[in-house]
């Protein structure tokens, strides 16, 4: 069949779901959806549709990105803008199937936004809410808007066409494409990808392969799943442009067992391809042949360096290689291979459909397009974004993400993963771009953004990541596999109180030489949280070191909890909670917390009435308690 013929057939069925006179309900079925409750979601919608006897669509659609307000259900009735409702339970689902479905009362208190053309009282454009408003979607422009698991849907909304356009230009002209659109890669780096692409197709060899890096470790990253799971065929129309415009047969998706769901919508994917024709041997008849096998991964970071990957798709143990001769010139098994990332695959995909001149037009003069990130941690709304490239840092923590969780104040955010650098609020108007990142002590890396609060301690945040390094670490490089136990063995001495003023010199010069001398990406990196905290926020390494205080309040060994006598009233609902029996006291007894037998667990602070707020926790000082219980102040027993 022409893909002329699979188009139309595709649109048809596409028109025919717009037009149906049946509601359609849309549940976003994504990891994140899942964890959140979509599937007890699920279940009270089908159950309320056989109640009502109510005739229905019903989808499963990938993450639209608003993570904080999960689950999410979305409804489209014939003639109106989709409605979509966030947070919602069990308990939720009768009313708005009933409210809406049955009485037409489309429930603006528990909608959230409408998508689409028209508009409904009392409810907002989902795009034109605050988190969404400032972004451009082009990567994510399908995931949850689509069914990532019907080929048909994706070929309706313009799929695929960027592959009939590429055999139409011709290998050199699709390269040509790439570099004028100036995509650079996604994975980290930001190294051209046409010139990357135009290196393995001048190398010499007959058999090439490419290969897709979706083995994303970084803690709280979600980018390339995400993508996976809502979209899966646009990273795949992507790697059959590539492969055509390399000269490669075959490739591969290394992505990580960890995400079980990303690799089934996979599967089905390229089940779909290959009966569609899109997939194999003469591809929509071009002669061109490939085909794409998934190897699932261990969950071992080190391989998503490059090198350490193609070890372990060969079965080997998954160390870097040293560079050069770089993949391109000996990659797999000693053949030329090109290595992109799942965002770098699908934004090929969309360049091919839409032209080079229109993904050049969005994003800086040296940094085109656009960018995903996971924004996590104390931000009010967390979730998925796609934003153009020089975008400030400041419009995505504050205006996307709404701020910092309960009023607190900023502090700093760490881009780029465990081997991303934190800067802080000095650099909040500073252009997200891989210039700027870099200039600032940072990286781009996958796409991964942390976000911290005035509560956090810097010193503590950065021993936390490094531990994350230190462990993965193959250990095949010196630098990297003692150079990076030596920072933390620092680190864990000053969280402890136990810090010299000679640690701060040893540790920039440990980072430097890691920095400088590890083999792969990951010991280069490993250094950047230190480095950038040494470089913004010092005073709490001095802190540490010379007054044995963690400003912060968080590092264990270098604070105490004490409870103030003029403000304890005897209730004893602390020490019932002292699980170690560290608090001494009795009713109308003023309490004491035994210092040596205290384990810093905070449960005092935690459970202690607000009305009396009488335990403090507090680092570098010392409070006035009595030695051993007494009175509470006015009882009777203290008048005595």
């Amino acid at each position: 069949m022409t893909f002329d013929k699979i188009q139309k057939k595709a649109v048809a069925e596409w028109k025919a779901l717009q037009q149906d006179p049946r509601p359609q309900i849309l549940l976003g079925m994504a990891t994140c959806g899942q964890a959140a409750g979509a599937g007890s979601i699920l279940e009270a919608v089908n159950r309320e549709l056989t109640r009502h006897n109510i005739q229905a669509t019903i989808t499963d659609v990938g993450c639209i990105g608003l993570c904080y307000a999960e689950p999410l259900l979305d409804i489209i009735k014939p003639g109106r803008p989709r409605i979509c409702y966030s947070a919602v339970t069990s308990k939720i689902v009768p009313q708005i199937i009933e409210d809406y479905l049955l009485k037409d009362n489309p429930r603006p208190d528990l909608a959230l936004g409408t998508i689409g053309e028209g508009t409904i009282e009392g409810i907002p454009r989902l795009f034109d809410l605050p988190m969404l408003k400032s972004q451009v979607r082009i990567i994510l422009r399908n995931c949850g808007y689509i069914d990532p698991e019907k080929i048909n849907q994706y070929i309706a909304n313009d799929g695929y066409t960027g592959l009939v356009k590429a055999f139409e230009l011709g290998p050199e002209k699709v390269i040509e494409e790439i570099k004028k659109a100036g995509l650079k890669g996604r994975g980290g780096a930001g190294f051209p990808t046409g010139q990357k692409w135009e290196f393995c197709r001048r190398s010499p060899g007959n058999e090439k392969f490419i290969i897709c890096n979706a083995d994303e470790g970084d803690p709280g990253a979600f980018m390339n799943r995400s993508l996976l799971e809502g979209d899966p065929h646009s990273v795949l129309e992507g790697m059959v442009i590539g492969a055509y415009a390399i000269g490669a047969n075959y490739g591969y998706i290394y992505c990580r067992a960890e995400y079980p769901l990303a690799i089934e919508r996979l599967n089905i994917a390229l089940n779909q391809m290959r009966e569609n024709g899109l997939l194999g041997n003469n591809i929509l008849g071009s002669n061109f042949n490939f085909d794409i096998e998934i190897k699932e991964g261990a969950g071992a970071f080190v391989c998503g360096e490059e090198t350490a990957l193609m070890e372990s798709i060969e079965g080997k143990r998954g160390m870097p290689r040293p560079r050069p001769p770089y993949p391109a010139v000996s990659g797999l098994w000693g053949k030329p291979t090109n290595i992109n990332n799942v965002e770098t695959w699908a934004n090929s995909a969309v360049i091919l459909q839409r032209g080079a001149d229109w993904y050049s037009s969005i994003g800086n003069p040296t940094n085109k397009g656009t960018k995903t990130f996971s924004l996590v941690g104390k931000i009010q709304r967390t979730g998925l974004i796609e934003v153009p490239l020089g975008i400030p840092l400041r419009q995505i923590i504050y205006e996307i993400g709404g701020g910092i969780l309960n009023g607190k104040k900023y502090k700093a955010v760490q881009t780029g993963g465990p081997s991303g650098g934190c800067l802080p609020a000095s650099l909040l108007d500073n252009p997200v771009d891989y210039e700027s990142l870099a200039k600032a002590g940072s990286i781009m890396g996958s796409g991964g953004m942390v976000v911290t609060d005035e509560d956090t301690c810097m010193v503590d945040f950065n021993r936390f990541f490094l531990t994350f390094t230190q462990s993965e670490s193959c250990g095949k490089c010196v630098p990297c596999r003692v150079g990076s136990h030596q920072m933390l063995m620092i680190l864990e001495r000053i969280t402890q109180g136990e810090g010299t003023p000679v640690d701060i010199e040893q540790l920039e010069q440990l980072c430097q030489l890691v920095k400088t001398a590890s083999l792969c990406g990951l010991g280069q990196t490993a250094p950047n949280p230190v480095l950038t905290t040494l470089r913004y926020f010092r005073e709490e390494y001095e802190a540490h070191i010379y007054e044995k205080r963690c400003p912060a309040l968080v590092c264990t060994k270098l604070i105490n909890y004490y409870i103030r006598p003029e403000k304890c009233e005897g209730c004893m609902i602390c020490l019932r909670d002292c699980a170690v029996g560290a608090i001494s006291g009795g009713k109308r007894m003023v309490h004491v917390i035994n210092q040596e037998k205290c384990t810093k667990c905070g449960v005092c602070l935690t459970v202690c009435p607000k009305k009396f707020s009488a335990v403090v926790k507090v680092s570098g000082e010392k409070i006035e308690v009595p030695a051993e219980p007494i009175p509470v102040f006015g009882s009777k027993e203290k008048e005595t």
